[in-house]
């Protein structure tokens, strides 16, 4: 049996990506393997949000070929984002690479990959010496309907959470932003195929889903109903009915298209985590313009405090770029400022990365790489402090918990709580995949540590 590994780079996306294309290889008789030198196939899904991304893959993805060169049989891929962008053009920067394929191609993949390992199967060793150069394959061209092939899961019985795609695509080209020109346009998948696959997952024993796009909210922006309810919001609704499900995610949501209606979601649809990834990008205006983000710090905390008054007890995350092209000292400040007025439980942050093609790499970027840096670590320190204070004002609750997986230290166990924050705990294996109703004792960093109640 050929064996498969599979290395993903990047966001949840490519996660539910990744498993879709191993779910065709172990249908097809394939097995996997988390070992890269005894895999016959090694492929890459990869990542161009940040150039440091794009790097590790292409890095990764050379030095594996040159330490398997006693291996010629084995056949590599790039597939996702970077595949996408830089095309054949990965063929000069990785000689031994095989197959390319684009993100709207996923459900390619094997009949790619099967083909040209099973006619290197065919030949005499020293023949495959001199073959790589006839094996090259580039499937990166749009594909109709590839919105609705994400639905297959990778042995889901074996977890409690799963991701579900519900759209692909992006069309708001924020400035520093490749994927919409990576991903393509949005693309719906009907309610009923969504909820059919989350039927699916409960079934399998599945209890927490997170519903995945690249602005989530957008989903279904045409099938708004009578009295203005949005379709992401039919949508929830509809998920929410799934017997068997028990918490429902999503990520991520623009705040230009975060309603009402999606606000007021939260207050009767009991499922649903009072946690929102909402990503603000920088507290300078300005700097928001130039980023083409469509909305002002004003905005985007009157749509905090609203939720704010609506769900008590919701909690916040969000994305913050710092360094980006023209952001001076004071559109910094103004984005602390920000972090400090609403008090974010967890913050994704990240220093500007130049992507060829995007508005923002057209702009000038006078700022040092060391001043960037200088800024990041601020960032950095006012965010810990707070999110600090957060965790250890749960200390001392008795919480319900979601098993996920084990803990860092032996013998313990993890989970996350509605939040979204993680709760580690000593307990016996036997409760993973089930709820754990778990009494907080202390904090590591951001973790909450717990004993069983």
């Amino acid at each position: 049996m050929p064996k498969l590994y599979i290395k993903t780079y990047g966001c949840q996306m490519n996660e539910r990506d990744s498993e879709q294309v191993a779910r065709m290889f172990v249908q097809k008789g394939y097995t996997m393997t988390d070992r890269e030198d005894e895999a016959d196939v090694i492929l890459f899904n990869s990542c161009s949000i940040r150039e440091q991304a794009e790097q590790k893959a292409l890095g990764k993805m050379g030095l594996l070929a040159k330490q398997q060169r006693h291996r010629p049989h084995v056949v590599y891929g790039m597939m996702g984002c970077m595949a996408q962008s830089k095309k054949e053009e990965l063929f000069k920067e990785l000689p031994r690479l095989d197959l390319v394929v684009g993100t709207q191609k996923y459900h390619r993949v094997f009949e790619h990959v099967d083909g040209i390992l099973r006619a290197r199967q065919e030949r005499r060793m020293d023949e495959l010496q001199t073959a790589f150069s006839g094996t090259h394959v580039c499937d990166v061209a749009e594909e109709a309907d590839s919105q609705n092939r994400i639905r297959d899961h990778l042995n889901p019985g074996a977890r409690s959470t799963a991701y579900v795609s519900i759209m692909q695509g992006c069309e708001m080209k924020c400035a520093y932003c490749i994927v919409p020109y990576t991903r393509g346009a949005e693309r719906s998948r009907p309610i009923r195929d969504v909820v059919d696959e989350v039927k699916m997952l409960a079934d399998s024993g599945v209890k927490e889903v997170t519903l995945l796009g690249q602005i989530v909210n957008r989903y279904g922006r045409q099938m708004e109903t009578a009295d203005g309810k949005g379709g992401f919001v039919q949508l929830l609704e509809a998920v929410h009915e799934v017997e068997g499900i028990r918490r429902i995610r999503f990520v991520s949501p623009h705040p230009i298209g975060f309603r009402q209606d999606l606000v007021q979601a939260f207050t009767y649809l009991p499922k649903l985590c009072s946690h929102i990834h909402f990503p603000m990008q920088s507290g300078s205006d300005r700097i928001l313009k130039e980023m083409n983000r469509h909305y002002t710090v004003q905005q985007y905390l009157e749509l905090i405090d609203y939720a704010r008054k609506t769900v008590p007890g919701i909690t916040f995350s969000s994305d913050i770029i710092v360094g980006f092209p023209g952001e001076t000292e004071e559109d910094f400040v103004k984005t602390l400022e920000l972090v400090r007025k609403v008090g974010y439980m967890q913050l994704f942050t990240f220093i500007y990365s130049k992507r060829t093609g995007t508005k923002a790499a057209e702009l000038p970027d006078p700022t040092p790489r060391k001043e960037k840096t200088d800024r990041m670590t601020r960032l950095l320190k006012v965010q810990d402090e707070i999110a600090m204070a957060l965790v250890k004002a749960q200390v001392g609750q008795t919480v319900k918990v979601l098993v996920e997986g084990f803990g860092r230290n032996e013998g313990t166990l993890s989970g996350r709580l509605d939040n979204n924050l993680t709760v580690e705990f000593t307990a016996d294996a036997s409760l993973m995949g089930s709820y754990a109703n778990v009494h907080l004792t202390g904090a590591r960093a951001t973790v909450l540590l717990g004993e069983l109640a």
